[in-house]
């Protein structure tokens, strides 16, 4: 159990810094965090004050049933779909949902976030996909594992690489991300959140402007998490 108590020590510091980085209002987010040896998921509770929470409030799950078997709150609502990325993106170790209101701005376009920068580009290697919307049936039964299921048909269907584009945009929703850990995760959303308000001010001047050009969002990314990355310091 010590795994799992540091575990949630960490997912309840990540989801505090939700609210510390301005990511999110009220109770509007969570994040999760997997220790995938044991098999297990930790998450935010549904509807605790992110001043209220704390590690033993984290609640823990079985990621292969989704039963669980940690804690005496309710889960987030939003459980089943970062089950369901946990599942299917096996190098994910962490899922952030937010409300943040630029990149949720670009969710209820429903429309792609074009990448425009090399911002942009140290991050995220391409277009922020949108998913498709949901049918009424499929949001009428089991409509948040329905919102896991259209995020990695997306990513199938786009041949993506979950590793090189941690990120999608559920329309009229907001965004789900991903990352190595809680702290990756939270720091990719943030990153998110910039380049999302960074191109709504690049189209509010020009609303016609060019896509940055291919080798240019290659090269930065790659730079920073390709084979033969050098940004940063080496590890001694």
């Amino acid at each position: 159990m010590k795994d799992i108590d540091e575990l949630k020590k960490r997912v309840c510091e990540a989801n505090k810094t939700l609210l510390a980085s301005g990511l999110a209002a009220l109770t509007w987010g969570n994040v999760s965090g997997l220790e995938r040896k044991e098999g297990k998921m930790a998450i935010k509770p549904s509807g605790v004050d992110y001043e209220d929470l704390a590690a033993d409030k984290i609640v823990v799950l079985s990621l292969a049933s989704g039963e669980v078997c940690c804690g005496d709150l309710a889960p987030s609502s939003d459980t089943p779909t970062h089950l369901e990325i946990a599942r299917a993106f096996t190098a994910a170790g962490a899922i952030v949902h937010t409300h943040s209101p630029y990149a949720t701005a670009w969710a209820q376009t429903g429309m792609a976030l074009p990448c425009l920068g090399t911002t942009h580009a140290d991050t995220f290697c391409g277009d922020i996909p949108v998913c498709e919307q949901l049918t009424a049936e499929e949001a009428e039964k089991d409509y948040e594992a329905n919102v896991g299921k259209a995020i990695v048909a997306r990513f199938s269907d786009e041949n993506l690489d979950p590793g090189r584009m941690p990120a999608v945009l559920v329309p009229g929703h907001g965004p789900f991300l991903w990352g190595e850990t809680p702290e990756d995760a939270v720091k990719n959303a943030i990153v998110l959140e910039e380049v999302a308000r960074m191109a709504h001010l690049t189209f509010s001047l020009r609303h016609e402007c060019p896509r940055l050009p291919e080798y240019i969002l290659k090269k930065h990314f790659n730079r920073k998490h390709g084979p033969d990355a050098y940004y940063g310091q080496k590890a001694t």
